[in-house]
């Protein structure tokens, strides 16, 4: 089932608060997904819809969580599963953000790679939403510290790549631990029969929406090179001179290619960091933060890790191996050309690997243009470098600061406006700010010799 039409939030049944709550985050038109589904999901039915990063999913099931929410019953009424830490955070924030102004909603996350003692204090009162990843959520549950007995929601977000990541049997224990008598949301960017099958097992009455692909790449203009794998390093550099990205995702298909190639742009000077699984959770945390703030110029990544990013505007795409699979490569290449916005997807290509380009054609039913690159000694021009710089602050949530805060103690007596400071995030026990590159070294100092709400804090920039 598809729809092309924009109806506006307010022709759903909502209560009162999410309509508010919409008007405030200015959500006035659904998309295509949310069009789709919605209705049928605030009936109570199932669902299993392929929807891409960025299609508005995450926002569609929130609002079939919270519509039905009872803040005044002190049980785990709605649980979310996500296959990375990652996607779990930007979730729980966009709950947050439509439950502000339903009272006293708690909603936690519980993910590996955080402390599981903070964890465990959390969970002495049920909250009302919980938002995590197998692992965690299963080792909890093993531990009888989670209860989720009474949950009368269930959504399975990118259950694609959960299922790719070995989670089959771990999403199945959990679920064994929930009342049968509950609404299933299912949401996957591919379409594989295992998720046919998954959904079979689990749900009952679904509604199965699949929103056509074209409408994701409108805005993408797709070139190919022609690389061998030797080439490879070399090609990436010369397309990086050629079409100069301030931004861009860098995909590899394993994580050693992901750790060998960001060693090697490193040693050139380039502002990069991988992105994979068997970095540190710290590592990981850095570089999606560095890169939102555009203190990192390329995020070299693998499929699974990239999940759940939540980069509003980024220049280019860069499929640095291609992938096997169409479906994915339409998911890779629909982060860059949004709202409207120009986006370019550089794809290397080896040359046993015409037969993939030949399934893309017919996927696309379109020809793909294959593209020449300037000679070596030709490049001359610099990649780009990051607009803003980065400093973690060694203080946040937990000390009562508020980036409000932050952006005071920057411009008092600085020199620095409003102007020089970009995105704040605040965690429970450290801050990031971005600042204008150019200022860096004085907003350190600044925030140095200062203090933020009265107290005297550490600070660093963080290296990119």
């Amino acid at each position: 089932m598809t729809t092309l039409e924009h109806p506006p939030f307010s022709s759903l049944p909502l209560r009162a608060e999410l309509l508010q709550a919409l008007q405030a985050v200015n959500y006035v038109e659904m998309s295509p997904v949310q069009a789709a589904c919605a209705p049928a999901m605030l009936e109570g039915r199932d669902l299993l819809a392929q929807a891409q990063t960025g299609s508005g999913k995450t926002a569609t099931f929130a609002l079939g969580i919270l519509n039905k929410l009872d803040t005044e019953q002190f049980h785990t009424q709605a649980l979310v599963i996500c296959p990375t830490r990652e996607l779990s955070e930007q979730v729980a924030v966009e709950i947050r953000r439509l439950a502000s102004a339903i009272a006293n909603t708690k909603v936690l996350t519980l993910c590996g790679g955080k402390p599981l003692h903070d964890q465990l204090v959390s969970l002495k009162r049920d909250p009302h939403v919980v938002v995590g990843t197998p692992g965690r959520l299963k080792k909890l549950l093993d531990m009888a510290s989670l209860n989720i007995g009474r949950v009368d929601t269930l959504v399975l977000d990118e259950a694609d790549r959960m299922l790719d990541m070995g989670f089959h049997d771990d999403i199945l224990a959990i679920l064994g631990f929930i009342d049968s008598d509950r609404q299933t949301l299912l949401f996957s960017a591919t379409y594989p029969q295992e998720i046919v099958g998954i959904s079979r097992a689990i749900q009952k009455n679904t509604l199965e929406v699949h929103i056509e692909k074209e409408n994701t790449t409108d805005q993408i203009e797709q070139v190919f090179i022609t690389a061998t794998d030797q080439q490879k390093p070399d090609a990436l550099l010369r397309a990086l001179g050629k079409y100069q990205p301030d931004t861009a995702i860098i995909f590899c298909n394993r994580k050693s290619v992901c750790q060998t190639l960001y060693e090697s742009l490193r040693q050139k000077g380039i502002s990069a960091r991988p992105l994979h699984g068997d970095l540190e959770q710290r590592d990981r945390d850095e570089a999606t933060i560095l890169f939102a703030n555009k203190s990192l110029s390329y995020l070299i990544a693998t499929d699974v890790a990239a999940r759940g990013l939540d980069i509003k505007s980024l220049a280019a795409v860069i499929n640095y191996d291609l992938s096997p699979d169409p479906a994915t490569h339409v998911h890779r290449i629909g982060r860059t050309g949004r709202a409207g916005e120009k986006g370019i997807a550089i794809s290397l290509v080896t040359p046993n690997e015409t037969y993939r380009v030949e399934a893309l054609e017919e996927y696309f039913d379109a020809d793909m243009v294959f593209v020449e690159l300037p000679g070596a000694d030709k490049v001359g021009a610099q990649v780009a470098q990051p607009a803003t710089a980065t400093l973690q602050i060694s203080a946040g949530k937990k000390d009562k600061i508020r980036p409000g805060d932050i952006v005071g103690a920057l411009t008092a007596d600085s020199g620095l406006t409003n102007d020089d400071i970009g995105k704040i995030t605040v965690q429970a026990k450290v801050s990031f700010v971005a600042v204008d590159a150019d200022k860096a070294t004085r907003a350190l100092k600044t925030l140095t010799d200062g203090r933020i709400k009265r107290q005297k804090v550490k600070a660093r920039i963080v290296a990119s």
